[in-house]
This record gives structure tokens, C-alpha cells and sequence, in this order.
């Protein structure tokens, strides 16, 4: 509508007051940005705007040139009279929700965000606001996460179970944001944990921003005659069934997602385990996410959008589908 605070454009969602945009999928002026992930923080914009926490990702992800500027979680800035703040969206390291004030008038943009806390980033906390934005990438009852703590016994389990029949363990996971929550929940007892050359880079902005993760080497650096039975791999699904593989010998895979919760997922995938644990919201979590805002009015994005809408309205809340260009994370 002509007088929303934030309005869908071609461009991206943008706030006329303020002249920004939030999460661009084209260059711009000035672009606010939820996280790093590739769908929401695109290259090419003149000036970023983001929370401090995630700097270093997004300077790896957007190159050194990019102009950004970062604010504390909660901090509050003035743009054109517009009141913008971050608040932790629990969902990688930096992400955020996005505050818009003017006028006695709060939108919240939830970018991406998961409820459960993890080690690597600060836990999501509710803002109140009269329209939420929320993405619904598992927006469908069926998704519905269980504890963290059990899936990382469980890999951890699978891990030690592959060192006594000889296997290398392959586990796929998405290269940022995943990969170092599992790196967190390692047992680095168990073995020697080695990492894919496209998680190295990520995996050092995380320890340079003050995430305690354990010890890791580079595959590249191991010796040929390398013997690779003991070993965990973390890498990225795009390494699956690529000659890369070969250098390990026999190996047992797995892959770490919330898509794994659907039967036939880890067989499509060519998947010997599947582990359920994802970086976004479940469907408890949605739920609960989207009451606790107390929002009047309910935007929801990328994912099962429609189907998170018709339960909404069902259930007597101002709800609509709103088209983005978000993809969430396909390998998450």
C-alpha cells in the first residue's frame, strides 16, 4: 500500500522515508542487511548498513571494497528521521531483525532467524512491532526440530561408529552458519576434525570475532599417504560426488539440514545418515516468533508462505504472501 512504512519493489523492500532498502537484490544507494547469507546480502550497493557482530562474514562475503557500516545490537540510528536498530535474529553469526520506527509506527524484518540458542550466535529475542515480516522457509507443521543436543550426540555417535569400520566421516553442511554450529558441537576428542578450502575463510571470521570453536586443519594440507579413518570432514554439499571425494577412501556421509526431516531427502541426496538440524525457525517456532511480536499485521516471505498465511487467517490474523526474491538456504 501507498502508505506502508516499507513497500516491495522491484529493487527490494525499501522505506520511502528513510530512502533505504532492506535486503536489495540490486545495487543501491543505501542497503540495510539482515546477515550474509548470499540471498539478502548482495554485492554492488554504495553503502551497508549492518550489525556489528557479523562484519567479518560480510566483508568476506560482499569483498573489500564494500563500504559498511555496523551497529551494535539494539543501538539505535537515525536515517532521514527513520529510527533503524538490529536485534538478534539467532539464525548465523551477525544476523539481525531489522527495527523501522517513524511516526509511532514499528515494522520488524525478521530476515532469517531460528528460536532454538546455538554456541555461535546470540539467541533471538522477540521485538515488539505492528508489522512483522517473517520468512517461512519450513513453514509446515511437519517441520518440527528436535533438541540440538541429541542430533550433535547423534553425529558425534556416527562419527566414532565410522572410526571402528575404517570409514572417513563426510558430513555436508552449508558453508556458513552451519558448518561452524557443528564445529561447536563436536567432540574433538574423538578425532582429527579437517574442513573443505570453502569453509576456511568463514571458519576464521568466526574465530576472529570471538566464537570459540575447537581445532580444525585444511584437507588440502594433509600428506598424501594421509590416513583418513579417524577423521571428520566438513564440507559443502557441492562436494558431494566430485573427485575431491576420492582422496579419503571409503567413507560413510551425512548431511546436517532441516530437510533431512523429510523421508526420501537423504535418498534423493545419494545420503548414508541424514541429521536433523536446521538454522532457521521450525513450525513451533514461527508461531511462537510471530505471537510474541504482537504484530496487527502479519508479512510473510520466502518458504512455505502460503501455507504459514492460510493457518494465520484461519486462525484470525491480518496475514498476506508477500513475493520475494529470498531463497533461503537449499543445502542448509
Amino acid at each position: 500500500m501507498p502508505d506502508d512504512l516499507l513497500r516491495l519493489t522491484d529493487v527490494g523492500l525499501y522505506c520511502p522515508a528513510g530512502d533505504f532498502y532492506i535486503d536489495p537484490w540490486q545495487p543501491v544507494a543505501r542497503a540495510v542487511i539482515t546477515h550474509a547469507h548470499s540471498d539478502h546480502a548482495r554485492p554492488g550497493s554504495a553503502a551497508y548498513l549492518a550489525a556489528r557482530d557479523g562484519e567479518r562474514v560480510l566483508r568476506t562475503r560482499l569483498g573489500p571494497e564494500a563500504h559498511i557500516e555496523t551497529l551494535a545490537y539494539g543501538e539505535v540510528v537515525s536515517i532521514n528521521g527513520v529510527d533503524v536498530s538490529f536485534h538478534p535474529a539467532g539464525h548465523i553469526l551477525g544476523s539481525a531483525q531489522v527495527r523501522v520506527a517513524y511516526r509511532g509506527e514499528v515494522w520488524v524484518v525478521s530476515g532469517d532467524y531460528k528460536t532454538e540458542p546455538d554456541a555461535t550466535c546470540v539467541p533471538f529475542e522477540p521485538v515488539r512491532c505492528h508489522t512483522f515480516i517473517t520468512e517461512s522457509t519450513f513453514g509446515l507443521p511437519i517441520y518440527r526440530w528436535p533438541p540440538q543436543e541429541s542430533v550433535l550426540a547423534q553425529i558425534n555417535a556416527w562419527w566414532q561408529r565410522n572410526q571402528e569400520t575404517g570409514r572417513a566421516s563426510i558430513l555436508y553442511s552449508y558453508a556458513l552458519g552451519k558448518a561452524q554450529r557443528l564445529l561447536a558441537g563436536l567432540d574433538a576428542a574423538i578425532g582429527p576434525i579437517f574442513i573443505h578450502g570453502a569453509l576456511v575463510r568463514l571458519t576464521d571470521d568466526y574465530r576472529m570475532s570471538g566464537v570459540m570453536l575447537p581445532p580444525v586443519r585444511y584437507v588440502g594440507d594433509a600428506p598424501r599417504s594421509f590416513d583418513w579413518s579417524q577423521a571428520l570432514i566438513l564440507a559443502p554439499p557441492s562436494a558431494h560426488g566430485t573427485p575431491w571425494m576420492r582422496r579419503f577412501g571409503v567413507i560413510s556421509t551425512g548431511f546436517a539440514s532441516g530437510w533431512m526431516r523429510i523421508r526420501g531427502t537423504r535418498r534423493r541426496r545419494a545420503i548414508d545418515r541424514g541429521f536433523v538440524l536446521s538454522d532457521h525457525a521450525d513450525w513451533p517456532g514461527l508461531l511462537a516468533a510471530i505471537d510474541a511480536t504482537g504484530a496487527e499485521r502479519v508479512w510473510v516471505t520466502h518458504g512455505y508462505a502460503a501455507a504459514l498465511v492460510r493457518w494465520l487467517q484461519e486462525h484470525g490474523r491480518n496475514a498476506a504472501v508477500v513475493q520475494t526474491r529470498f531463497e533461503g538456504e537449499t543445502g542448509e
